[in-house]
């Protein structure tokens, strides 16, 4: 399993969820299959999830400047122009203090069309040795007042110059920084996010002329209504596609420096096939460092390079689409999807996601266990609208391809509560799913994408 879902980090965000109950007509919009309620009479009710990004040279070019610039070509970015000074960093996680020259970007506002209990950021960067990023988020509550500058993130796609971490300890009293999310305290009292931007800190070695190049920069923001179930949808996709399988198991005891080795490595494992599945490969060079005698060594590479080490885990979400795009012709988003129609619509265009789930064992026919928080691979569906899964907590590569109950799953990713194996009340995800797809969409991707609010 893995450690993205485990009581300490996300036990919080049920709390807020569940005060989150609008009513009857709030839960039936916000489950409801995307494509059912098209073809309903009637308007179509907004969406309960905003993801935003910034991403296209004339987005970079609006932003608030310190010493960047945007760059054009086939995928904008924003890179180091003439920094804007220097600072010092000493890294938690090793203690060495160091000097840093850096600049940073600021978007504008972005007004959430859903106002938020939640908002995850991800991005997507190019951090060559000597450089690293701070990703931060600061924003607007319902009342006028606005948060404190609250870090997201602070990422390099490598470990040597400094350990890529979240930072705890987050919080005004009245919203909460967990890992990678942030969470309003007590949403009963109806206070929301309405807005937020992001500020970038693009960081390098003095004297150098080295940059982080940031393409893509994002968050969702979301209000998903308390559910211990969702209505269940109508099947409309018979589909399967040939996306790698890898098991963590096989990786059990390996490297336990990083979250105790493979039976805690889904999030990077369902990574790693998804990757190959867009043709990410790794090269020999970069496999040196995994022991020969180990299978799949990518999926080691993956485990270590996901690695959150305040979480002390790999299974940080914005960390994995980092890692994702780090892969050439590639970039990852972190978002919520509102049904299985919308996986329908994204797998229809070639598309595979990440799904976050948590379950006993009796609640997921055919996986045979249950977990605490849990990412598999949605590769498919059979002819009866059942969800064809790589699930990496398979005793082998062989074992991966899962079938599994399409009212089941979609009750168990969508939720928001749930009940656990003691009978008490957990969270839930509502949703959350991984999204790696081409730097450069073709059409029908595109249209896909935009169908479930990725642009």
């Amino acid at each position: 399993m893995s450690r993205a879902e485990q009581p300490s980090r996300r036990t919080v965000l049920a709390v807020a969820v569940a005060a989150a109950v609008t009513g009857a007509s709030a839960t039936t919009a916000s489950a409801q299959p995307t494509a059912v309620r098209t073809r309903a009479s009637g308007p179509t009710p907004a969406r309960p999830i905003d993801y935003h990004a910034w991403t296209t040279h004339h987005e970079w070019r609006s932003g608030a400047s310190q010493g960047t610039r945007a760059v054009s070509g086939a995928r904008p970015g924003v890179v180091i122009a003439v920094p804007a000074g220097r600072s010092d960093y000493t890294d938690p996680h090793t203690g060495t203090t160091a000097e840093w020259e850096y600049a940073t970007w600021t978007s504008g506002e972005h007004r959430l069309t859903v106002p938020a209990t939640e908002v995850v950021a991800s991005w997507n960067a190019h951090t060559p040795d000597g450089t690293w990023i701070q990703v931060e988020l600061r924003g607007t509550y319902s009342d006028g007042t606005d948060t404190p500058w609250y870090v997201m993130g602070r990422w390099a796609a490598g470990d040597q110059d400094i350990k890529r971490t979240s930072v705890d300890d987050q919080t005004d009293g009245r919203s909460t920084i967990w890992t990678d999310t942030f969470s309003i305290d007590d949403a009963s009292t109806g206070l929301r996010l309405t807005s937020y931007r992001l500020r970038l800190t693009l960081y390098r070695k003095p004297g150098t002329r080295l940059t982080p190049t940031v393409w893509r920069l994002g968050a969702m923001g979301s209000d998903i209504p308390d559910r211990f179930t969702v209505p269940a949808s109508t099947p409309g996709l018979a589909q399967e596609l040939a996306v790698p399988r890898y098991s963590q198991e096989i990786h059990k005891g390996q490297y336990p420096q990083f979250d105790n080795g493979g039976e805690a490595w889904c999030s990077p494992t369902s990574s790693q096939m998804i990757i190959e599945y867009w043709g990410g490969r790794l090269t020999p060079e970069q496999l040196s460092w995994v022991d020969p005698s180990y299978a799949d060594p990518q999926v080691d590479h993956a485990a270590r390079f996901t690695y959150d080490y305040q979480y002390e885990g790999c299974g940080n979400w914005p960390f994995n689409a980092a890692y994702a795009a780090t892969f050439h012709g590639l970039q990852g988003v972190v978002t919520r999807l509102a049904s299985l129609t919308d996986l329908e619509t994204l797998v229809a265009a070639g598309i595979p996601a990440i799904t976050s789930q948590s379950f006993l064992k009796t609640e997921l026919t055919g996986a045979g266990y249950g977990t605490s928080g849990h990412l598999m691979t949605v590769i498919g569906f059979t002819a009866d609208g059942d969800v064809i899964a790589n699930d990496p907590a398979s005793p082998g590569d062989d074992a991966v391809r899962r079938v599994y109950l399409r009212r089941e799953f979609e009750n168990i990713w969508l939720r928001t509560k749930r009940y656990n194996a003691s009978g008490g009340v957990s969270s839930g995800t509502g949703g959350v799913c991984y999204l790696y797809f081409p730097a450069h969409p073709s059409p029908r991707q595109r249209k896909a994408l935009a169908a479930v609010g990725v642009r």
